[in-house]
């Protein structure tokens, strides 16, 4: 099986999951959660290097209240989880996103986790946390605007390679494969930059029951696909 390096994930339907079983949408969000640690196991035992999950959204903050209460109380307790799953497993987090937007302790329990797992060598474990692809684009293009203006890089052209290099994902290699989730077909302000060669894989299937059997549909799909690069196949 050729298996993807680098899947993104749009961890969509937990809403009207919850709702199809007559429970709150909390309750979806909740399992949606743990089924991110069971597909993150199931990704690194089929040889996945990259994982990256779009958690919450800067425009998720338009939600009501006291579910973007709930989302924020659920990050703040996942956030310790995942320092637990990052010794255990030796995976390394990242948090892409401006981390700004978020509460001083989010931003310290993120500090810590990033810290603590930096020098881990299994499963690179990305969270999109308060992220859009927009304004992760302007706020690259901001930096380097300060940085050229203090003198910290050249006055000159901006290249692909220069502004990818200020995007939250530097160092991390494209995604070559897109999951959606629970029948919706759009990118929702995900990884625009950097899905520009992607393939995009669309299940309805909803997040929380988004198993080890549909990711392997998903890997099979990818591995289906007759990939190009600029009209050249890649064999």
């Amino acid at each position: 099986m050729s298996v993807p390096q680098h899947i993104a994930i749009i961890l969509d339907g937990n809403g009207r999951w919850a709702k199809a079983k007559g429970m709150p949408r909390n309750y979806g969000h909740t399992q949606g959660a743990r089924n991110v640690e069971k597909i993150l196991e199931e990704a690194h035992n089929m040889g996945v290097k990259y994982l990256t999950v779009y958690a919450f959204s800067t425009e998720n903050w338009t939600r009501p209240k006291d579910e973007v209460d709930a989302l924020m109380k659920l990050l703040r307790n996942y956030l310790k989880t995942c320092l637990k799953t990052a010794k255990k497993n030796n995976m390394c987090v990242k948090i892409i996103g401006d981390k700004s937007g978020l509460d001083p302790d989010m931003q310290e329990q993120i500090r810590v986790l990033e810290e603590d797992s930096a020098q881990n060598t299994g499963l690179h474990f990305q969270v999109a946390l308060n992220y859009g692809s927009r304004d992760e684009m302007v706020r690259a293009m901001n930096r380097i605007r300060t940085d050229m203006r203090d003198g910290i890089i050249p006055d000159t052209d901006i290249t692909p390679e220069l502004f990818s290099s200020y995007l939250d994902t530097d160092g991390i290699p494209d995604p070559d494969l897109l999951i959606r989730t629970s029948g919706e077909q759009r990118l929702s302000n995900f990884l625009l930059w950097q899905l520009a060669y992607s393939e995009f894989y669309f299940t309805d299937v909803h997040w929380p029951d988004f198993s080890k059997d549909e990711l392997k549909k998903a890997i099979d799909a990818y591995e289906n696909r007759d990939r190009r690069y600029g009209g050249v196949k890649n064999a």
